[in-house]
């Protein structure tokens, strides 16, 4: 495993990120497609052996369920100190109409409620999910930084988001002497690289570490046949449903560079978008030892330029939605 640190920051990292949204109880939560515990917990033992030491989920991934299954996970095959767990904070956990968003009340409590799911005192890296329209920022971010004061947080990130929202945050941060964002974990693959144009230089310049998901395009780059989870990923249809002929294009040289180095096209994508400046950690899902150690071997791949000229050949502009 490749390990670096993420941004500006003292926080050492490994080059892949396992992304825990696919574990939870399927009952809990909108996602049917979700792992049980026993299925989760060799997934991420095998992550710890491999080396991966990032770990991130959300607390309404099952609605608190990932969180557990991760927390009783790591607890179990390792040390605390020895890994960085990340979770988030933005979407709604109940009815209430108190729930949701990024208000003082609301951040204070689902930090607690995230604390008591991981079964750890402190949060290493705790991203807002979403921009919330309905709360001021100052109020969110001096919450934040109140945050990592008490010792329940030890960095904060933010996900995705317009730039210039993010720029807003972090220069309300540096005015008031308050705790600045470290990472953004936005969208971007081989087949929308929208960010591109203002998100990403924007962190380059600013030394924030970028962390992307869904690094194979909900599996459009794994070059596999629907999985249970593509058929009901309803993300998947949010922000692919428009494909372009572009992104057929894409994949076909995917594959044909996949081919010539025998690697498959999901290492081929993972290993470009490692090339990419910026990039920390792409947020890798698995929802299996195989799928997992498959993937981690795109660290054993190296692009040429020529390689790279390939396959970005192709892109074109796509419609960035609103993130939900």
């Amino acid at each position: 495993m490749q390990y670096s640190m993420l941004g500006n920051s003292g926080l050492k990292v490994s080059r892949l990120a396992l992304g825990c949204m696919s574990f939870g109880e399927p009952s809990r939560g909108a996602h049917a497609w979700t792992l049980t515990s026993d299925k989760s917990n060799p997934i991420i033992r095998k992550a710890l052996e491999l080396g991966i030491n990032f770990f991130d989920t959300a607390n309404v991934y099952s609605l608190g369920s990932s969180e557990e299954i991760l927390g009783n996970a790591l607890k179990q095959y390792t040390t605390r100190s020895d890994v960085v767990i990340a979770t988030k904070v933005f979407h709604k956990m109940s009815d209430s109409p108190l729930s949701g968003g990024l208000s003082r009340k609301e951040i204070f409590q689902q930090i607690d409620d995230s604390l008591k799911r991981l079964q750890t005192d402190y949060v290493d890296l705790y991203i807002i999910h979403r921009w919330d329209y309905d709360t001021p920022i100052e109020e969110t971010m001096e919450a934040l930084h109140d945050l990592v004061k008490m010792g329940k947080v030890r960095y904060i990130g933010a996900s995705s988001m317009h730039a210039w929202q993010f720029v807003k945050a972090q220069y309300i941060a540096t005015l008031n002497g308050w705790t600045r964002f470290i990472s953004m974990q936005n969208h971007y693959n081989l087949i929308n690289r929208e960010e591109e144009r203002e998100m990403l230089p924007y962190c380059i310049n600013e030394g924030v570490g970028v962390t992307p998901w869904s690094p194979l395009a909900r599996g459009k780059l794994t070059n596999k046949g629907e999985t249970s989870r593509a058929e009901l990923d309803e993300v998947k249809s949010w922000l692919y449903e428009s494909a372009k002929q572009s992104d057929d294009k894409i994949i076909e040289v995917l594959k044909e560079v996949a081919l010539s180095k025998n690697f498959t096209t999901a290492q081929v994508a993972l290993s470009w978008l490692l090339n990419k400046p910026g990039v920390v950690a792409p947020i890798i899902g698995a929802t299996s030892v195989e799928q997992l150690s498959d993937n981690a071997k795109c660290l054993d791949i190296s692009l040429s330029k020529e390689d790279i000229l390939a396959l970005e050949q192709y892109y074109v502009p796509h419609a960035t939605p609103e993130y939900k």
